[in-house]
């Protein structure tokens, strides 16, 4: 009997560490995914000081076809699609002028140091224009992303 006991013991000290990781695993991306249900994406507004450190996001220069309105459409839009987007899911927006429209889809987020980081494209159309952008942002320990440029 003890044999057996033993065994099992053993068994369980091997296999801990290893549920261990993977909760380590789960709880980071969980950091960036925030949740699946998409109620996050749409509706709600999201925060000024939580948008501010994204500035025109990776539109650039690009953002200045759009309508002040559009514009925040547009980065809020980023924001969701890196913070509550589950990897390869478009987040869309449609603007207010009605002359802009688009969407944001983020990558498998992945650490760098101890932020999460996370590609992501925005397509977007201006009067019928299409234009695609790509880039990287890197989550704050305040909730916001910045843009890599």
């Amino acid at each position: 009997m003890k044999s057996s006991s033993g065994s099992v013991l053993r068994k369980f000290v091997f296999i801990l560490p290893l549920f261990t990781l993977a909760a380590c695993s789960t709880l980071n991306s969980s950091k960036v995914s925030g949740t699946s249900s998409g109620s996050a994406l749409t509706g709600s507004s999201v925060s000024n000081a939580v948008l501010a450190p994204m500035g025109n996001g990776i539109l650039g220069a690009a953002i200045t076809q759009l309508a002040p309105a559009d514009r925040r459409a547009a980065v809020e839009a980023e924001y969701k699609a890196l913070e509550y987007a589950p990897k390869g899911e478009a987040v869309t927006w449609k603007g207010r002028s009605g002359k802009a429209s688009g969407e944001v889809t983020a990558a498998q987020p992945y650490q760098v140091g101890s932020q999460n980081c996370r590609q992501y494209n925005h397509s977007f159309t201006v009067d019928g224009a299409p234009q695609l952008v790509r880039g990287t942002a890197c989550r704050n320990d305040d909730g916001s992303w910045t843009p890599l440029t």
